[in-house]
Formats: structure tokens, C-alpha cells, sequence
């Protein structure tokens, strides 16, 4: 029984890893997910494998179920169930921004779409230049209209393709 169980507990770890090891992000959280299942079936595993004994203590000299590993792994559970949820949203996030679904997207890899910085740089540089005049005495509405004017200016001279019209 010991051996099966193991062997099952390593089956199910290696399959996590090796989809925690792929380069895209729906292996990665299934990979994820079975990894925190291990982890759950090997603290299962650590309150002794006994079957047919009572969960509380009960009249006799019977062996008993030790409860707390019951506790964390229901615990785990549900730990392990909010943070899928939350990794799926990150990737549904990063390939919404990306249009890829590779985890190392932007990053000069074949087939991973770029991601677009210029535009991010260039309002980083106008928003450091309008900070300093607002500080320097210049007039805080002048600059944030000034703001949303280059703002709306990037977003329609930036073609969808990433290049400019």
C-alpha cells in the first residue's frame, strides 16, 4: 500500500513539474494546481494510512484518523482554489496586454509579441517635465490638461500595429 501511494505521490509531482516547466501560461497553472495537489495528498499521507478507524476517539483501544492533517489539507483546499483563480486572471491579464500567451512574452523570444515601451517612456518623460514646472511655480491645471492632451495625442498617432501612421 506504502508503495502505491508513493508511487502515486511521485507520479502526480512530476507531472506538475514538467507543466510547471512548459512555456505557456495554462500548462504553468495546471502545473501549479497539481503541484498543490500533491502537497495536499502528501500531508493527507502523513496522518498514517489507516483504514476503517473512527475520525474522534471512541470507546475501545482502536486505532484513530488523526484529524489535524484533514484540517490542512480542507484549508489548503481552499487556499489552493483562490489562487488559481487569481493566476488565471494574471494570465487572462498578461495576454490581453501582450496578445501572447508565452510566459516570457516580450522578451525577444520567436513567435512573443513585443511589448510596446516607447509610449510608456515617452509619457514618463512628459510627465517628469510637467511635474518640474508644476513644482517650479507653473500652473497645475495648464499641466494636467497638458497631460491629457499628449495622452490622447499618443493613443491616436499609435497605430494598432505598434508603428506610427
Amino acid at each position: 500500500m506504502e508503495f502505491l501511494v508513493a508511487s502515486a505521490l511521485a507520479m502526480v509531482t512530476g507531472c506538475g513539474v514538467f507543466l510547471i516547466l512548459r512555456g505557456r501560461t495554462v500548462p504553468v497553472i495546471v502545473g501549479l494546481s497539481l503541484l498543490g495537489y500533491a502537497v495536499n495528498f502528501y500531508i493527507f499521507v502523513m496522518g498514517r494510512l489507516v483504514s476503517g478507524s473512527p475520525p474522534i476517539l471512541g470507546e475501545g483501544e482502536l486505532p484513530i484518523a488523526d484529524p489535524l492533517p484533514q484540517a490542512l489539507v480542507l484549508t489548503a483546499i481552499v487556499i489552493g482554489f483562490g489562487m488559481t483563480g487569481f493566476i488565471v486572471e494574471l494570465a487572462l491579464r498578461a495576454y490581453r496586454e501582450t496578445r501572447s500567451d508565452h510566459v516570457d512574452a516580450g522578451r525577444g523570444l520567436p513567435g512573443a509579441a513585443p511589448i510596446e515601451l516607447d509610449v510608456e517612456r515617452r509619457e514618463a518623460g512628459s510627465l517628469d517635465e510637467r511635474r518640474a514646472s508644476v513644482l517650479a511655480g507653473g500652473d497645475v491645471g495648464a499641466a494636467a490638461n497638458a497631460l491629457l492632451d499628449a495622452r490622447g495625442a499618443d493613443s491616436r498617432s499609435a497605430a494598432p500595429d505598434g508603428g506610427e501612421r
